[in-house]
This record gives C-alpha cells, sequence and structure tokens, in this order.
C-alpha cells in the first residue's frame, strides 16, 4: 500500500502563507529568443527555499546541527515566457508536512499571471550519517503554529 509522504497532517491556512521574493532576470538568464532559460527556474527554486527556510531554521543553523535539506523530487510547469523586461515574484510555500518528507509548492509571477509553478518534494537528512531524519522541530514548528 503506497501512503502519501506528506498527506498525514493538516495545518490549514497555515501551509498557504507564500514566502515572496522579487525575482531580477539578468542578461545571463535569457536564452537567444530573448526568454528565460528553464534551467534558471531551477536557481531560483534554490532562492525561494533556502528564503523559506531562513524563517524557521536558516540553513547556517541546519548545517551546524549536522542537518542538510535533501531534495528527491523537483516538477516545473512553464505556463508563459518570462522575458528580461518582466517584473517577476516568486512565491513559495510549504504545501505539506510528513514525519520525514516535506513538499514545497511555488509559482512564478508577472503582473498577477502564473508563468511557471513548481513542485519539490525533499528530506533532512543526518550529515554524519547521511541517513533520513524527522523534520526538524524549527520547521515543525513554524509550518504548524
Amino acid at each position: 500500500m503506497a501512503v502519501s509522504c506528506c498527506a498525514a497532517i493538516d495545518y490549514g491556512d497555515l501551509m498557504n502563507d507564500f514566502y515572496e521574493l522579487p525575482l531580477r532576470v539578468q542578461t545571463y538568464d535569457i536564452d537567444f529568443a530573448g526568454i528565460v532559460s528553464n534551467i534558471v527556474f531551477i536557481r531560483w527554486l534554490e532562492d525561494l527555499r533556502l528564503g523559506l527556510m531562513d524563517e524557521a531554521y536558516p540553513l547556517v543553523q541546519a548545517l551546524a546541527d549536522d542537518i542538510a535539506p535533501i531534495l528527491t523530487t523537483t516538477r516545473i510547469a512553464y505556463r508563459r515566457p518570462v522575458t528580461i523586461a518582466d517584473r517577476l515574484l516568486g512565491r513559495m510555500r510549504v504545501a505539506g508536512l510528513g514525519r520525514v518528507r516535506w513538499r514545497l509548492a511555488a509559482e512564478f509571477i508577472v503582473g498577477g499571471a502564473v508563468h511557471a509553478d513548481a513542485e519539490q518534494e525533499g528530506l533532512f537528512m543526518r550529515l554524519s550519517t547521511r541517513r533520513p531524519i524527522a523534520i526538524p522541530e524549527p520547521i515543525r514548528r513554524h509550518h504548524a503554529t
């Protein structure tokens, strides 16, 4: 029987709270057609995820605690092109927390329209053992209250 990694806990409205970050399109982000390259969205997801973590459990603290976030899945749907002239807003929220895994949802918005959306799944591991651990308490607490 398959069990969803993140469906076990219902946190209600809190998982609708987005971390938001204005994103600047650089000249090196665009391809020959003047559109942001797909790979740039991966970098932006990393920026969003680290910003989201900073609110509850900054990466520097996690590493000092012998803990690292690990991605297991990234899915992106590119809906509309993003160009260098666009004012882009990235948004990410915790979409689900299981005992060990978490699921994140992100949107890339220009002028109120979603140009891409993404979902990432991951876990945390103890660096010294390379073994998965339960979601760190600061993250669980921050997204449960």
